[in-house]
C-alpha cells in the first residue's frame, strides 16, 4: 500500500506529490488528509496525504517515517477548497492547505500537543470493602473527607484534596484518577428568552430557504437587527439538526458578537479568530472537529471550519476588505462560502447597511436575492448628520471645530456617550525640518515615518521599522522639527486639553496589541467607565451601545483623496457605518462630519443617509471608466531586490501579454506601484480590466510556469485587488 503525499515546500516546483512506501504499522492508521512526516531529499519534512494506491509503481520510493496526529485529518469538503483556491488564485496547493488549517495544526509544525486536561477522582468500583476501610482508617480525616465526599458526587476535583491522602486512597485501590478534557475557552450564559422579531424581520425570516442553495443580500440601515434575524435562522437550522458559521469583519467585532450568541445558544457556540491563543485555537477548533458545537462565530479564517452537516453560512458587513487575504493565497473568503453552500446545497446571506457595489449589482440582475430592512428596531430615527466646513473655523489648523467641540460638552453634561472617528493612527504622520526639509523616512520602504508620541517612536507602519525621536534635526541639527499630518494620538491629546474632565479611551492598532485589549476597551466603554471612544475604522461597525448620542467624524476627506476608484465607495462605507453608532437605542443621535469639501456629492449622499441614491451615482462612473462591477480588475504584481533585473522582466511580462490576450483585456503599465519600495524589495505592477475570462488563467500560468525556478523574481496574481 502506497500514499500520495503533498510536502510543506510552498514551492512552485514541488507542487505535486510524491509516493511513499506505507508501513504495516500505518496501515489500518493512515487515512487520506492526515499529516505525516517523510523524508524528502536529506530532510524529514512534514506533508499531508491526498492519495492510497495499491498498486506498486515502478519507481524507488521510501517509508513514510510517522503518523502525526492521527487522531486529526483534512476532511473531504476542505480538500476539495484547497483545489478551488489553488484553481481561483493560482497559489501552491500546499499553501491553500496551511490556510485552511490553524497555526497550532499547521503541515508545517512539528507536532505539539495543545490539549489541556483536568484531573478528578472517582471511587474505584471494584473495591468491595469500602466501609471496611472507613471504620479501619476514621483517624485519618483527609482521607475519610474524600470518601465521603465521593459518596455525594460522582466525581471530585483532584486538586482540592491534599497529595497524601489522594496517594494513599489510590496506592490502596479505594480511588481512581480520571483525566477530562479542558476546554480554555467556555460559557454557560445561555438564555432562551426570545426578543419577538417586528413584521419587516419576520418577512425577512420566512423568505429565507434553508433547503437549496441561494445567495440573498440582505441590505439593512444600521440598527434594524440584522443580527436577530440571523439568530432566528440559526435557531431554525439547529432545531433541523445542522450547523452555521458568522463571519464578522474584525476582531473587535467578535466580542459583541460571541456575546449575543452565548447568550442565545450557549456553550453550543465556538469562537475563532487570530487574536486567540494557539491553545485556545487547538481547544476551539477541536470542539468543531468532534461536532461538540453548532455554531462557529469568527473572522474570516473560520470559513475553513469543518463543522458537520453544514446548514447556513452568514457573512456580516459583507463589503468589508477584510474579507480578501492581502498575502499568498489571496482569496475571498466570500467566494469560499459559496463553494461551501453550493457544495452542501445550503443559503448564504450576505449582510451590509452598505453592500459593495458588484453585491448590489448582482441582486440587482436577480444573481442574489434582495432582502431588505430599511428602518431602525422600535422605529427609532436615524441619526440627524450635518457636514461642518472647516474652512470657516476661525482658529487655523484647529483639530475640533466649535461646533463638534460645544456638542461633546453638551453629551457629558447629559452624562451621555460620543463616539470620534480619525482613520489614522500614530501622532503625526510625518516629521520634516522647517530650516533644512529633511524628512524621517524609512530606509527599508519608499514612504515617510509615522511619529507616535506615547513611545517617542518614528515608525515604519509597512516593515515595523523604528528610530526613537530626537529633538533636534538629524541634518541640520537646528530645534525646528515640524510635526505635520494628524493621527488618534495627537486627537486624544487635543481633547485632553479641551475637556480634561471626560474620560477618554483610544481604540487603534497600537492600543489593541495585547490580547485581550478589545475586550477589555468595549466593556469598560459598554459599562460607561470612559465618555469617549476615539478610534479608526474598527470602530466604524457593529458596535452598539445604548448611551452614545453623538458621532463625530475629524476629518472626512482622508479616504475621499487617496488614488483608488473605490476611494468613494470605502468613503460612504466608512461613513455611514460609524454615523450609525449614533442613536441606536431611545435616544435621539447626531453626527457631524468635519471636512474641507463640503460640497462633494458623497459627502451630501452620506448626510441624507441615502445609500440607493449612491449606488446609482457610483455606478454612473464605473460604467463611464469601465471599473467593477461592469469589468474585472487582476493586478500582477512583480517584485525583486534587484531593481535593474526586475524592469527588464516586467517588460517581458507586458510583451508576452500583449502577444497572447486579445483586444478585449485592456492592459495597463507597467507602472512603478504605489509604494514603490517595501522592506528592501522593489516592486512594479500591471493592471488587466476584461468582462471574460477566455485564456486568462492558461496565460497566467504560462507566465507561473516561466519564473517559477527564478528566484530573483516574484510574481504575485491578485484578482478583484482591495489595494493597487
Amino acid at each position: 500500500m502506497y500514499a500520495n503525499i503533498l510536502i510543506e515546500y510552498p514551492v512552485k516546483t514541488l507542487d505535486k506529490t510524491f509516493t511513499y512506501i506505507i508501513p504495516d504499522d500505518f496501515k489500518n492508521t493512515i487515512k487520506v488528509g492526515m499529516k505525516v512526516t517523510v523524508p524528502f531529499a536529506s530532510k524529514k519534512v512534514s506533508g499531508i496525504v491526498l492519495g492510497l494506491i495499491n498498486d506498486k509503481p515502478n519507481f524507488e520510493m521510501k517509508e513514510i517515517i510517522s503518523l502525526d496526529m492521527p487522531y486529526f485529518h483534512l476532511n473531504d469538503e476542505q480538500l476539495e477548497i484547497g483545489k478551488f483556491i489553488k484553481e481561483k488564485t493560482l497559489c501552491p496547493l500546499i499553501s491553500a492547505y496551511q490556510t485552511i488549517l490553524p497555526s497550532s495544526l499547521k503541515i508545517n509544525d512539528k507536532s505539539h500537543d495543545y490539549s489541556k486536561y483536568q484531573t478528578y477522582l472517582i471511587l474505584n468500583k471494584e473495591f468491595n470493602h469500602l466501609d471496611d476501610y472507613i471504620q479501619k482508617n476514621n483517624r485519618f480525616e483527609g482521607q475519610i473527607s474524600l470518601i465521603n465526599d465521593l459518596k455525594d458526587n460522582d466525581k471530585v476535583l483532584k486538586d482540592n484534596y491534599s497529595i497524601s491522602s489522594v496517594k494513599t486512597l489510590i496506592k490502596n485501590g479505594v480511588i481512581k484518577e480520571v483525566k477530562e478534557r479542558l476546554y480554555r475557552i467556555s460559557n454557560n450564559s445561555s438564555n432562551k428568552s426570545n426578543i419577538a422579531m417586528n413584521m419587516e424581520q419576520l418577512s425577512v425570516f420566512n423568505s429565507v430557504n434553508l433547503n437549496e442553495y441561494n445567495t440573498y443580500l440582505l441590505q439593512g440601515v444600521t440598527g434594524s437587527g440584522k443580527t436577530l434575524v440571523y439568530m432566528e435562522l440559526i435557531n431554525k437550522v439547529i432545531e433541523n439538526g445542522k450547523t452555521a458559521i458568522v463571519l464578522v469583519p474584525e476582531i473587535c467585532l467578535t466580542t459583541q458578537t460571541v456575546d449575543r450568541f452565548y447568550n442565545r445558544f450557549g456553550n453550543n457556540v465556538a469562537v475563532f479568530h487570530s487574536a486567540l491563543s494557539d491553545g485556545e485555537k487547538f481547544d476551539e477548533y477541536q470542539k468543531i472537529y468532534n461536532g461538540e458545537v453548532s455554531v462557529v462565530v469568527g473572522t474570516r479564517s473560520s470559513i475553513f471550519v469543518p463543522l458537520k452537516n453544514l446548514g447556513l453560512i452568514v457573512i456580516d458587513e459583507e463589503h468589508s476588505e477584510t474579507y480578501k487575504q492581502d498575502n499568498t493565497p489571496r482569496y475571498n473568503a466570500i467566494d469560499i462560502a459559496k463553494f461551501r453552500c453550493e457544495r452542501n446545497n445550503i443559503p448564504l446571506i450576505l449582510a451590509s447597511a452598505t453592500p459593495s457595489l458588484e453585491s448590489r449589482a448582482r441582486a440587482y440582475k436577480g444573481v442574489y436575492k434582495l432582502l431588505r430592512l430599511d428602518k431602525r428596531v422600535n422605529n427609532l430615527l436615524m441619526p440627524d448628520i450635518e457636514l461642518i466646513d472647516m474652512k470657516k473655523e476661525k482658529i487655523n489648523n484647529q483639530i475640533i471645530s466649535n461646533q463638534l467641540l460645544n456638542e461633546i460638552k453638551e453629551r457629558l453634561i447629559n452624562n451621555e456617550q460620543i463616539i470620534l472617528l480619525l482613520n489614522r493612527r500614530g501622532f503625526s504622520t510625518f516629521i520634516s525640518c522647517k530650516e533644512c526639509g529633511y524628512t524621517y523616512k524609512c530606509p527599508n520602504c519608499d514612504i515617510t515615518l509615522t511619529y507616535h508620541k506615547s513611545s517617542n517612536k518614528l515608525r515604519c507602519h509597512y516593515c515595523g521599522y523604528f528610530i526613537y525621536k530626537d529633538d533636534k534635526c538629524p541634518s541640520c541639527h537646528s530645534d525646528s522639527l515640524n510635526y505635520l499630518g494628524l493621527g488618534t494620538e495627537k486627537v486624544e491629546e487635543t481633547l485632553h486639553n479641551l475637556v480634561p474632565d471626560a474620560r477618554i479611551i483610544r481604540m487603534d492598532q497600537d492600543t489593541t496589541s495585547k490580547k485581550g485589549s478589545y475586550q477589555k476597551i468595549i466593556d469598560s466603554f459598554a459599562n460607561h467607565e470612559y465618555d469617549i471612544l476615539l478610534g479608526t475604522q474598527m470602530i466604524s461597525k457593529g458596535l452598539d451601545f445604548k448611551d452614545v448620542t453623538l458621532v463625530g467624524i475629524i476629518n472626512a476627506d482622508t479616504s475621499l483623496n487617496i488614488p483608488d476608484f473605490r476611494a468613494s465607495e470605502k468613503t460612504f462605507d466608512l461613513l455611514y457605518q460609524t454615523s450609525g453608532r449614533s442613536g441606536r437605542f431611545n435616544k435621539q443621535g447626531k453626527v457631524l462630519i468635519q471636512t474641507f469639501n463640503p460640497d462633494n456629492n458623497i459627502l451630501k449622499l452620506i448626510k441624507n443617509n441615502n445609500y440607493d441614491k449612491f449606488y446609482e451615482y457610483e455606478m454612473n462612473v464605473r460604467h463611464t471608466l469601465k471599473y467593477p462591477p461592469y469589468t474585472y480588475l487582476l493586478l500582477i504584481k512583480v517584485s525583486s531586490q534587484d531593481y535593474d533585473y526586475l524592469s527588464n522582466k516586467v517588460n517581458d511580462i507586458k510583451k508576452y501579454l500583449d502577444n497572447n490576450l486579445n483586444d478585449s483585456f485592456t492592459i495597463l503599465g507597467p507602472t512603478p506601484s504605489p509604494i514603490f519600495k517595501v522592506n528592501n524589495i522593489y516592486s512594479f505592477q500591471l493592471i488587466i480590466k476584461y468582462t471574460k475570462e477566455n485564456n486568462l488563467k492558461d496565460t497566467l500560468k504560462n507566465i507561473d510556469e516561466v519564473y517559477s525556478s527564478d528566484n530573483k523574481v516574484n510574481i504575485d496574481f491578485i484578482f478583484d485587488p482591495n489595494h493597487f
